[in-house]
């Protein structure tokens, strides 16, 4: 048998250890994706590790991005913190584990230009003919109606991304936006940079987003009044 304090140095390693992102079992339930700021590290670290393009904008990053580059949630976490009846977003990190997991869903993150991204606030998505794209970058806004219009090429990844959160967390997507969605799914079917990050968010968080796998069923599971 151990001696006292050797046991109670191997128990505290042995905590200590359980504690640490990426250590708890995910067999058991237990991820250390469960937090957004627990999540940011692995989400540029191993899911752009090499770097990548900016969801709106289209514009490549390398390994150091800085600060002109962020983390965009696709369903806003406005739509969320209303929905879960929480508070406002420090308010649910703090009261609400169900929350903390939605907001965590790498599925719904994306590299965003840091201006683009609070351009887009949590308004809806649309198509708005007429408006002027921001510079270089085919992102328009309607600030008045508080709608955005993302480029074509990614429509369709935006779709799959608020299906996905719809369905796994049963947040509500009423139906206009609903029917702009399922036409963008249509269009723009799902590429090989949202397989590429569907197979590595399911490794790192243990779940795929179904829409990208077989994307007949965004027609089956949204259809008109559903």
């Amino acid at each position: 048998m151990l001696p006292s304090s050797t046991a109670r140095l191997a128990v505290c390693a042995i905590l200590l250890f359980a504690l640490l992102p990426g250590c708890t079992d995910s067999r058991a339930g237990n991820r250390a994706d469960s937090e957004y700021f627990e999540t940011l590290p692995r989400f540029w670290g191993i899911l752009y590790a090499d770097g990548g393009e900016t969801l709106y904008c289209g514009k490549r990053f390398g390994k150091r991005h800085g600060r002109r580059i962020n983390a965009e949630h696709v369903f806003p976490m406005a739509w969320v913190t209303k929905s879960l009846k929480c508070g406002k977003r420090k308010q649910c990190r703090r009261n609400s584990r169900r929350f903390n997991t939605i907001e965590a869903d790498m599925h719904n993150i994306f590299p965003a230009l840091s201006k683009i991204n609070q351009l887009r606030s949590a308004y809806a998505f649309a198509e708005l003919p007429g408006e002027p794209a921001r510079g270089k970058c085919d992102f328009e806004v309607d600030e008045k109606r508080r709608l955005v219009e993302p480029r074509p090429a990614v429509r369709g990844d935006i779709a799959r991304a608020m299906f996905y959160m719809s369905k796994q967390y049963g947040l509500k997507l009423y139906r206009r936006q609903r029917e702009l969605l399922l036409r963008w799914h249509r269009q723009d079917p799902p590429s090989e940079e949202e397989r590429r990050r569907n197979d590595i968010i399911q490794k790192l968080q243990g779940k795929r987003n179904r829409f990208i796998d077989n994307p007949a069923l965004a027609g089956l599971e949204f259809r008109q009044g559903r």
